[in-house]
């Protein structure tokens, strides 16, 4: 511990190199590097997203391990980083590097995010896992728990985050541009997996390639024989492994309303959606939550859709959008003055609507700190953290990503219900249908925990 602390400091003092950040007043600062000083990272995930989330952090850092459940893509990542020791589970990662690493990244399918951040904040690893935080909600309270109590500094990749016109649009609307916000629609182009209504029974049973490592991949959720369908994409609208549309994109699109209105924990939430069946997430969802006043905020109706609904794409009211063309994602934040409308998968852009009402509309000066260098620069605000001991710094750390996570999920907990659900955020209990806690988490099969 004596070395790491030291070798902290050292590079806490020479600070990083590239990475500049403009901040509110102009002031720009820039951080430089010893080039034999740099934290040692490990990717947990390294196809796919993981392929890029990995690449990025190896710009900032050394790269000392890589994990992966199938040695294909294992072996293709390990040709870029052939220093890196090659793993499959990462249990026998740490165990055996626990020493030697410094953060991670996580970027599995949905159902392992959570077992594999854990166990890395548990051993005091700072750590940057891709959204949604988690499969649970359950699994989101306790990472953001954790990440407090092991004092870690923490990154949930909805790149969107680091936008600067996300960031100015929170600003705007926090300012009383469109005044006091009631309604907010955010709606997605997903799903664009297997899914009901085209796929409602699990896949027919094949050989597991030599190549996946089956049980690893099933991790903490239930057993189940390998077929086609699963690894490495379509798992996305399984129950048992992904989240569904909303998990996948609520993360993104849903972001800047969530910051902007300070939303926090709904006090209920209630869902319409097409047939539920034991395997997959249905077709379609409408899902309401409903948040509370919070402080001069207030309430605030807040509406999700998603999928196709009687043939057409399930949206919000035509009418909200002023006669603009809906894109494949968006939002719409309905102020008594007028609209925020954003056009956009991560609320990276925006105009104010009707146009013709915020005719040479200027932002107000900046207040949030700006980044612009979207994937990558979620990485350099979670390494500069780290580096400066301030958790704060990044973005999406898991005290907002945790709490955006946790309130998100609460959709599928309540399409499974299929009723309205009061939540009561503090105890994590629906006082009005206790028997849907049930779906606030699962049994992990026997050797995974968080």
């Amino acid at each position: 511990m004596s070395r790491r602390t030291n070798r902290r400091q050292f590079i806490q003092q020479t600070g990083l190199a590239g990475l500049g950040f403009w901040v509110a007043g102009g002031l720009t600062r820039t951080f430089s590097r010893s080039p034999n000083e740099k934290l040692n990272i490990a990717g947990i995930g390294v196809g796919g997203k993981g392929s890029s989330d990995i690449d990025q952090a190896g710009k900032l850092g050394n790269v000392v391990a890589l994990c992966d459940i199938d040695d294909k893509t294992l072996d293709k990542k390990a040709e870029k980083f052939p220093n890196a020791k090659k793993y499959n589970d990462f249990r026998k990662m740490f165990d055996e590097m626990g020493k030697s690493i410094d953060a991670v990244t996580v970027s599995t399918p949905d159902h392992t995010h959570a077992v594999a951040a854990m166990m890395a904040i548990k051993l005091g690893k700072h750590v940057y896992c891709q959204k949604p935080l988690t499969h649970t909600v359950r699994e989101a309270r306790e990472l953001r728990l954790a990440a407090r109590k092991y004092h870690v500094c923490t990154q949930m990749g909805n790149q969107g985050s680091a936008e600067n016109k996300l960031r100015e649009a929170i600003e705007v609307v926090q300012a009383g541009a469109i005044g006091p916000v009631t309604e907010v629609h955010v709606w997605t182009n997903r799903p664009i997996w297997p899914q009901a209504p085209k796929l409602t029974k699990r896949p027919a049973p094949k050989p597991v390639p030599p190549h996946v490592h089956w049980d690893l991949w099933l991790g903490p959720a239930p057993e189940r024989p390998y077929a086609d369908g699963y690894h490495p994409f379509s798992w996305r609208g399984f129950w048992d492994f992904g989240t569904g549309a909303l998990g996948d994109m609520a993360c993104h699109t849903a972001n800047m309303a969530f910051r902007a209105l300070k939303l926090g924990s709904p006090a209920s939430v209630s869902a319409e959606n097409g047939e539920i069946n034991p395997e997959t997430y249905p077709g379609w969802a409408t899902i309401t939550f409903q948040f509370p006043a919070r402080g001069e905020m207030p309430p605030v109706k807040f509406v999700w859709y998603e999928g196709h609904r009687d043939g057409k794409k399930n949206l919000p009211p035509k009418e909200l959008l002023h006669g603009e063309n809906p894109p494949g994602s968006g939002s719409l934040l309905v102020g008594a003055k007028g609209i925020l409308y954003s056009p956009n998968d991560y609320g990276a852009n925006y105009v104010l609507l009707p146009r013709k009402n915020f005719e040479g509309y200027k932002p107000p000066q900046p207040t949030l700190p700006r980044n612009g260098r979207g994937d990558l620069g979620m990485k350099e605000e979670w390494v500069r953290a780290i580096l400066e001991n301030k958790p704060e710094i990044a973005y999406s750390n898991f005290d907002i990503a945790g709490l955006l996570t946790e309130t998100i999920l609460l959709g599928n907990v309540a399409m499974r219900a299929g009723k309205k659900l009061e939540w009561d955020a503090e105890n994590m209990k629906f006082p009005n249908s206790p028997e849907a806690e049930q779906f606030l988490h699962f049994e992990y099969r026997k050797g995974w925990m968080l």
